[in-house]
């Protein structure tokens, strides 16, 4: 698995699912088990099947949060806002749409758009790593180059 960069907030929140799915949906799923196999013949039991794909997902998706935080980088509090790095939050200008738009810069894993949490590895989120205030930034994305000129760095 690729290292993935965490906030401390990321690693709460993805250790916190991870005793979610431990306590209990792993309980629930074992649950659901044991009630589909009251349903009769297990070759012919569509419910038991269902119940186990669902316990299948269940332990892929623990497996994946234990490899996730086993793996994953952690970013100091001291972080650099002399430039955009992970783990700052960035204010930028819009230059095509002449906005003023804040994001935080986060690692894959915590990527959340809805939050205003963009991933490193974003187009967006690429281009401003590195940069510095007062820069512009250009970002190759599908309908053409945009441009973001970085207005603000801080933690």
């Amino acid at each position: 698995m690729a290292e993935v960069i965490l906030t401390p907030e990321g690693k709460k929140k993805l250790e916190e699912e991870l005793d979610f799915y431990i306590t209990v949906k792993r309980p629930e799923a074992a649950k659901n088990i044991e009630i589909a196999r009251g349903f009769g013949d297990l070759s012919e039991n569509a419910e038991y099947d269902a119940a186990k794909d669902a316990q299948g997902a269940i332990e892929a998706h623990i497996r994946y949060l234990e490899e996730t935080l086993r793996g994953a980088k952690i970013i100091t509090s001291a972080i650099d806002t002399t430039v955009v790095s992970v783990g700052c939050i960035v204010a930028v200008h819009d230059i095509e749409f002449d906005e003023e738009v804040e994001y935080k810069i986060v690692g894959s894993a915590e990527a959340n758009y809805a939050e205003s949490k963009i991933s490193n590895e974003s187009a967006l989120g690429a281009a401003l790593i590195g940069a510095k205030v007062g820069d512009v930034v250009d970002v190759k994305a599908p309908a053409g180059v945009c441009q973001y000129k970085v207005l603000n760095i801080r933690k």
